[in-house]
């Protein structure tokens, strides 16, 4: 009889070994991480096709200052939206729910097509649309990863499948600079409505893949609808949900801020090449959308280049806990140099370096915090948390923006706010990691448990 060491080497295929470089990938589980990660490509690929064409509408047609203060709105906007998704959450399984709201959104764009297509301003509407797609999208599918794998099984294999999300941002940057010159903002609305459901024939298999498991180890049901407890009040519930919560809005009020000192930067020099003669009156819209476009390609590059070789060693020597502490320190970073050198160039630059570490490393473990939480709160608290708390970040943000502009403050005033939040960032993220080891010393050994020899999702 095969010992249990024999069993996984014997089934170890060509694909869980060249996976095996990037992270510790056991017997079979390589095809579900690289279903899960042509997911996440695909919501993200598309997700940054929308963005580009986002910010080329928003700042041509209200500015830097106009697009700070819609922000705001995307988060009242979501107060209504949360408690709807728990609600359907609550009545069907996660295929159906899933399936559902893709397809809403898919919907969505060919709408905006039509009335972009036909004069009509759509830039700030289109940007309160995308303050909800942006969130619900990539917590939906994180959700679902969370379901999938259990906490030992997704903290092994969740930096493979964020190799994915960095991929997909990176294609998609690179995509919508590449066409936008030559197609405009409105055909690419059409080409994301077309791509987003291949999301849900992934989805779907990815699925049928875990029910087959899931049957055979008689772990919980996956088909049931979730539990009456809404998003909100399983945050407010629990302890380390809140923490979560706190943290992601203080984020966001973080990026926030630091992409309006950027977008004033880009619209100004946007300005002044059409002043001096280097650029067309009326270019507006297309500098700005080929800055962008080039901008998120060389953020999602290095973040892909972070996920690749970096994060699964970090959640390997320091942990998901450890890593948390990343981000503030690289925003430290970033808002130093930006008081001390507040022009394009430099702030871009370090904007690069922050962004690149929040899409890879920072949002990897962000989304392992929810492992060890339950189902509700995988799809419902993780949902309210990434929506709308995370606009919740940019309400505030719209805040400090405006009494900053009321005090006449400048780039370094800014930046000097955000180093003050850093700091309020870094306590936060000290007690989500004595929370996270509670719960996690509360698991069962993996060395104990099915997760070293099951089969994979």
């Amino acid at each position: 009889m095969a010992t249990p060491a024999q069993v996984p080497a014997a089934r170890r295929g060509w694909l869980d070994r060249t996976l095996g470089l990037l992270a510790d990938v056991r017997d079979g589980e390589g095809v579900s991480a690289l279903l899960l990660a042509a997911n996440v490509f695909a919501v993200l690929g598309f997700y940054y096709v929308l963005k580009t064409v986002r910010e080329a509408l928003i700042l041509s047609e209200g500015g830097a200052e106009v697009k700070s203060y819609a922000a705001a709105g995307q988060a009242l906007m979501l107060l209504a939206f949360v408690p709807a998704y728990g609600a359907l959450a609550s009545r069907v399984n996660r295929v159906v729910l899933i399936t559902g709201v893709t397809l809403f959104f898919a919907s969505h764009l060919v709408l905006f097509y039509l009335l972009g297509a036909a004069g009509v301003p759509i830039g700030v509407a289109f940007f309160l649309w995308m303050g909800v797609f942006a969130v619900v999208m990539p917590a939906q599918f994180w959700a679902f990863a969370n379901d999938v794998y259990d906490p030992e099984r997704g903290k092994r294999l969740f930096p493979i499948v964020g190799v994915g999300s960095a991929l997909g941002a990176w294609a998609g940057a690179s995509l919508a600079s590449a066409l936008f010159t030559q197609l405009g903002p409105y055909p690419l609305l059409l080409l994301s409505a077309a791509g987003l459901p291949t999301t849900i024939l992934l989805t779907r298999w990815i699925d049928r893949r875990t029910r087959r498991t899931t049957a055979a180890t008689a772990s919980a049901p996956v088909e049931a609808p979730l539990g009456k407890e809404g998003g909100f009040q399983l945050v407010f519930k629990q302890r380390y949900l809140l923490l979560i919560a706190m943290l992601v809005v203080i984020l966001n009020i973080v990026n926030s801020v630091g992409e309006f000192i950027l977008g004033g930067l880009v619209t100004a020099d946007a300005a002044a090449q059409i002043a001096s003669g280097t650029a067309a009156a009326g270019s507006e819209a297309a500098i700005i959308g080929s800055f962008y476009g080039r901008f998120f390609a060389w953020v999602n590059f290095l973040g892909f280049a972070f996920q690749l070789v970096v994060v699964s060693r970090l959640f390997k020597y320091v942990g998901v806990r450890g890593t948390l502490f990343v981000l503030p320190v690289v925003a430290a970073f970033t808002y130093g140099s930006a008081a001390l050198m507040p022009i394009l160039g430099i702030v871009s630059l370090v904007k690069v370096l922050e962004n690149s570490t929040d899409y890879s490393i920072n949002n990897t473990a962000k989304h392992a915090l929810f492992l060890p939480t339950s189902r509700e709160a995988k799809y419902k608290a993780k949902q309210a948390i990434d929506s709308f708390f995370f606009r919740a970040g940019d309400m505030l943000q719209a805040v400090v923006v405006f009494i900053g502009v009321q005090l006449a403050f400048d780039i370094r005033g800014f930046a000097t706010i955000n180093l003050i939040l850093v700091a309020v960032w870094l306590v936060i993220c000290v007690g989500i990691a004595r929370e996270h080891r509670k719960l996690t010393s509360e698991e069962p050994s993996p060395a104990s448990g099915r997760t070293a020899t099951a089969p994979a999702a």
